[in-house]
């Protein structure tokens, strides 16, 4: 107002008194010009501020603008999204789902990246229904072998749970995997029906399912074989195993690379490290006579893991961020596939990985003497011993083996991926439905809430921890092709060839040690 008063006055004054001075008039003139400029730098700083809160996420911009996402002042972090955390005050009231968590989502930077190579497994293991699409009878025959059916309809999620028994809490968890898949992707996941089956070994046999348009019941477990139809999907530890007591696959990974950098490669034990449960299977019984006593060395060093008993101790001598201290791991199967898999290999150390019968969701991606160092099953003793001296005559080598085998789970598998590998797994399969999602009568709808603020002890809190709070900063990566008829010969000779090469070293590596023995002796 003082402003305006004095513009007026500038331009009345000389009209109302034509005797005012030219010093005078100046004066007023020179003020109005000062005040003026005094007014635009307020308003420039204001703006400058107000923006700076804004991209510090002091005031949420989304209502002025329509977006999810705050704006942060270090590009370098990722931006955020209104969060959304769990409402167990609400659900306790209501025993329903809530709903106002966002049904879509614009990110801010949008991705197109393309995804890892063991994406493209996803087409082969749906390659069974390419012809003949999953029909509603197909579907159905699968309900025999499953702990749980799983709907995704109108971006709701239903369960219709079945009297198979899951083991420990492996059906809850992955039930909880796919509720933050789609807070991760809101809106993006189609209508669809699984059967989903929480076992260790896979059931639909492929000989069974060799005549023409004779489509196999599509089933959802975490691990097959060759042998095997059995669709393949990210473990239910990804979100925790409070059995165990193994976090969230974010947590973990987190811990592993801290664990890491403890000790440098080189500074490790020189020996291969297990540490499990070897009465699960007779392969792991087998791999304990490769221990290192007073009458042999074999180079290993392996202990039997009593999960009860650390359970007792407060599982104070199986953090997996403290068994990041050898040159070498080993991984072995347990009753099928096992959970250690990417753990073993997240340790920057090579995976001296013996001769598996199953495979999950991504180890078909890796590569024999690229990402891991293989060990025969039926001679794993002298072959650990092999891997064990080459790796420590040929240091720089086995370095790398381990840094791409642990690159490889760090990147490739990150937590953006695996929910990435869900969301396409899905998206594929329902494209092969040649019928309607509809929800069964006993099914029932679930969130996070509903699993969560049931849950006690440390299932609550690993499901705390593993929730997604706000959805994906970026769309998911983009889905590559399949594998034409030679390529994926030839991918699959390439892993053959890496492996029967290293059995050659291996056999010569033995065979002149005998000589170099019987030469001694004679």
């Amino acid at each position: 107002m003082k402003e305006r008063n004095e513009k007026l006055m500038i331009n009345v004054l000389p009209q109302k008194n034509a005797v005012v001075g030219a010093a005078r008039w100046k004066y007023l003139k020179k003020r109005s010009t000062a005040t003026t400029f005094v007014t635009a730098l307020l308003i420039f700083l204001f703006v400058v501020i107000a923006s700076a809160l804004s991209f510090a996420g002091w005031i949420d911009l989304t209502k002025y603008s329509g977006h999810f996402y705050r704006k942060l002042v270090n590009s370098s972090i990722r931006p955020q999204v209104l969060e959304y955390p769990l409402d167990c005050d609400a659900w306790n009231k209501t025993n329903t789902c809530p709903r106002n968590y966002p049904t879509s989502y614009r990110p801010l930077n949008p991705s197109n990246s393309t995804c890892p190579e063991y994406f493209r497994w996803i087409h082969e293991d749906l390659r069974h229904w390419q012809k003949t699409g999953i029909t509603r009878e197909m579907l159905e025959k699968a309900k025999t072998h499953a702990h749980f059916r799983l709907i995704i309809l109108d971006r709701k999620i239903y369960v219709e749970r079945y009297p198979k028994k899951s083991i420990e809490t492996r059906h809850l968890f992955t039930m909880y995997g796919i509720v933050q898949l789609l807070r991760w992707y809101p809106g993006k996941l189609p209508n669809l029906e699984i059967m989903f089956n929480t076992d260790d070994r896979p059931v639909i046999a492929a000989k069974d399912f060799q005549q023409p348009n004779s489509g196999p019941p599509p089933l959802f477990r975490y691990c097959s074989d060759w042998e095997s139809l059995d669709i393949v999907f990210p473990d239910w530890s990804y979100w925790g195993w409070g059995e165990t007591n193994i976090r969230p696959w974010r947590s973990m990974m987190k811990k592993i690379k801290e664990g890491n950098k403890r000790s440098s490669w080189k500074e490790r034990i020189p020996f291969a490290y297990w540490r499990g449960n070897p009465n699960v299977s007779p392969v792991r019984k087998d791999l304990m006579k490769c221990n290192v006593t007073h009458n042999q060395n074999w180079d290993t060093l392996l202990y039997i893991q009593d999960w009860t008993d650390q359970s007792k101790k407060g599982y104070k001598e199986s953090n997996i961020e403290d068994q990041c201290t050898h040159r070498f791991k080993i991984y072995v199967e347990g009753w099928a596939w096992s959970v250690s898999e990417k753990y073993i290999f997240a340790c920057d150390s090579p995976t001296l990985y013996i001769t598996p019968q199953y495979y999950d969701f991504f180890m078909r991606g890796m590569i024999p003497q690229q990402h891991y160092w293989p060990i025969r099953d039926t001679d794993k003793c002298r072959s650990l011993k092999f891997a064990v001296q080459w790796g420590n005559n040929h240091t720089d080598m086995a370095q790398a083996i381990g840094k791409a085998g642990s690159d490889f789970i760090h990147e490739d598998m990150k937590m953006e991926h695996v929910f990435d590998y869900m969301y396409h797994l899905l998206n594929e399969y329902a494209k092969l439905q040649k019928f309607n999602p509809v929800v069964p009568p006993n099914a029932i709808e679930i969130c996070s809430e509903s699993l969560a603020c049931l849950s006690n002890g440390i299932w609550r809190k690993f499901m705390e921890e593993a929730l997604e709070k706000s959805p994906s900063n970026t769309e998911p990566c983009t889905l590559p092709p399949p594998y034409n008829p030679q390529q994926l010969k030839a991918f699959v000779e390439k892993k053959a060839n890496a492996t029967k090469q290293v059995e050659e070293m291996e056999d010569e590596y033995w065979s002149s040690l005998n000589k170099s023995t019987s030469l001694a002796f004679s």
